[in-house]
């Protein structure tokens, strides 16, 4: 789509700039962003942000579940022992 002045909208020059760096990059420069990623996120975030996220994460799965008592431990205290673990 483009406007009046046969300029590209920035919804399409975004969608065309994805698309290039989806076809000039491989996997591992994927997984080495994704690793810079987490390290910045978890340098500027603390321990109790990872309990949280990980209590919500556990509450949220909980609920999309029907309840079933098959000796597994809940998803909700996995998210919170999960959060407890990073905190350390």
């Amino acid at each position: 789509m483009t406007n009046n002045n046969d300029k590209m909208s920035r919804e399409e020059a975004g969608r065309k700039g994805g698309e290039t760096t989806a076809k000039n990059h491989d996997k591992e420069f994927y997984q080495e962003i994704g690793q810079k990623g987490g390290e910045a996120t978890s340098e500027s975030h603390g321990k109790e942000f990872y309990q949280e996220i990980g209590e919500k994460g556990g509450e949220a799965r909980s609920n999309q579940r029907d309840d079933s008592d098959d000796g597994k431990m809940s998803r909700e205290e996995a998210g919170r022992k999960g959060g407890e673990k990073s905190r350390r």
